[in-house]
């Protein structure tokens, strides 16, 4: 992103990472795309297989958590695996400048599509000048 983006990779913030030595539990980190309108954030991320129930979108002190568990059930007697199912989780740090209240996500086909709007507060706007 731009310099003056809304986003900021999570290494260069020092965002503490999820705490993998303790867990025996694997992670895949979806793909996601960010997109700056002059709205907000538009974030698009590749989630194949999660459950719509199962899908946790949450903001807490700045930092944007995706997670959903993986789905283990099917049908059968598995004959041959070249891959192992895994959970999905990502994070992001977004600023304070997005209105989180007011966000909102979508999952069809296997993509989230989350919006997290600009407050009002830091929308531009044209200030009109008089003439005195």
């Amino acid at each position: 992103m731009a310099a003056n983006g809304l986003t900021e990779r999570n290494d260069e913030k020092n965002v503490p990472a999820r705490e993998e030595t303790r867990s025996n539990e694997k992670y895949i980190r979806p793909a996601v795309n960010i997109i700056e309108t002059e709205e907000g954030l538009v974030l698009t991320a590749d989630i194949p297989g999660a459950s719509k129930e199962a899908l946790d979108v949450n903001v807490e002190k700045g930092i944007l958590t995706i997670s959903a568990p993986a789905q283990r059930s099917m049908p059968g007697t598995s004959a041959y695996r070249e891959f192992e199912l895994a959970s999905y989780y990502r994070q992001f740090t977004i600023p304070e400048s997005l209105d989180h209240e007011k966000a909102k996500a979508d999952y069809a086909n296997g993509i989230l599509t989350l919006r997290v709007p600009k407050a009002e507060i830091a929308k531009p706007r044209r200030i009109e000048v008089k003439v005195a």
